[in-house]
């Protein structure tokens, strides 16, 4: 069925929208000020789209420290529905099709475990031919902040056929543009700073330095952090660079998570020709390629969803890499010495992590 901006002016599907955000969002605060005029205010979502005048509200920033320092933007549960409302409704019937199987970020039936499905599977088939195997690890330069907005607007004119849907995704899209956000994001880097500062911790330099390196809005760049349909648009965004390695190139074997993506080929002169035509691809969407994008050879190792895989003797490893391993023993340990009692429960979610790989030597030597 032809989905059109009429199609989405309905009581039933807002309601619909507002009950699943309901169960999955945390800030209970929020959604008790929302039901306080909860009639008044799902009529007010119906009445601003059906008069064509919704316009992205401002969000709240909050700095997040754990993996690493990052931003995250919250939006109002009013501006959440209509997000939500576009992804299931517009972008994912219109979108998710014309994306590739092994683009395996954010989608129903996908993710880490797919991806690591594609990588055993591919590293199986070529290993029975070659023995050297290599792969191109290609990263995107602050991806999120550089998405420009006037190439993915291009891009959704050319597959949504609906100039008012197109209106209010640009409405949301351009939100980043707003100048207190940016105002926002530097108040929160010097408080954080000034925390640090009075701790006086002893890698304090280092928490200083990944402070400085948080990325600002620029105008007519970026997608909002956390909104539905960013999540959405930034699978979407790679799709033609997708489409291009895989048909243009002849890459039988590719997989991208976001922003991070690999080829896997046995022939390292081949890669290095394959990377000069992405990067010319990169550069046309406005955006660049980091240091990390490098080809390795896969007996030596190569780390990609948060594990590393190696060819030894011809048999695949899947181990922790060390950023991970870090990163878990830190967040664990820290929760074991405070004796907080989800310290168990956080244990329990890291075994199906555990599992994947070869991790016994790294939880017997932790004893966690």
């Amino acid at each position: 069925m032809k989905i059109t901006y009429d199609n989405l002016l309905s009581i039933d599907k807002i309601l619909k929208i507002y009950y699943k955000i309901r169960l999955n969002t945390c800030h209970q605060q929020k959604l008790v000020r929302f039901e306080l005029a909860f009639s008044s205010n799902i009529t007010k979502i119906l009445y601003l789209l059906k008069s064509r005048t919704y316009t992205h509200g401002q969000y709240s920033l909050f700095l997040i420290s754990e993996p690493k320092y990052r931003i995250v933007m919250s939006e109002r549960i009013l501006d959440k529905i209509v997000n939500h409302l576009i992804s299931k409704y517009v972008l994912i019937p219109y979108l998710i099709p014309k994306l590739v199987e092994t683009n395996v970020a954010t989608r129903s039936g996908k993710g880490t475990k797919a991806g690591i499905y594609y990588i055993k599977k591919y590293i199986n088939k070529l290993k029975q031919n070659y023995d050297q195997i290599y792969v191109l690890k290609c990263d995107i330069s602050k991806y999120f902040y550089n998405i420009n907005h006037e190439i993915l607007l291009q891009k959704l004119i050319k597959d949504i056929p609906d100039f008012e849907i197109i209106d209010v995704l640009k409405n949301i899209i351009d939100s980043t543009d707003a100048k207190y956000i940016n105002n926002q994001i530097d108040n929160l880097i010097a408080k954080e700073k000034e925390k640090l500062r009075q701790k006086s911790i002893p890698d304090i330099f280092c928490k200083f330095q990944e402070l400085n390196y948080l990325p600002r809005y620029k105008k007519g760049k970026g997608l909002p952090i956390g909104n539905e349909t960013s999540q959405i648009l930034a699978i979407y965004y790679l799709n033609e660079l997708d489409h291009f390695i895989k048909e243009k190139l002849q890459i039988k074997y590719y997989i991208r998570y976001m922003d991070d993506f690999i080829l896997i080929h046995h022939n390292k002169e081949f890669l290095k020709e394959c990377l000069v035509e992405i990067n010319r691809k990169v550069q046309k969407l406005g955006l660049s390629l980091n240091k990390k994008t490098q080809i390795y050879d896969l007996n030596k190792g190569v780390n990609f969803l948060g594990y590393k895989f190696k060819l030894k003797e011809k048999k695949l490893l899947i181990l922790l890499n060390n950023q991970t391993k870090k990163r878990v023993k830190r967040k664990l340990k820290r929760l074991k010495k405070q004796k907080k009692s989800n310290y168990k429960q956080v244990l329990a979610s890291y075994n199906g992590y555990f599992m994947v790989a070869n991790t016994k030597y790294f939880l017997y030597k932790n004893k966690f």
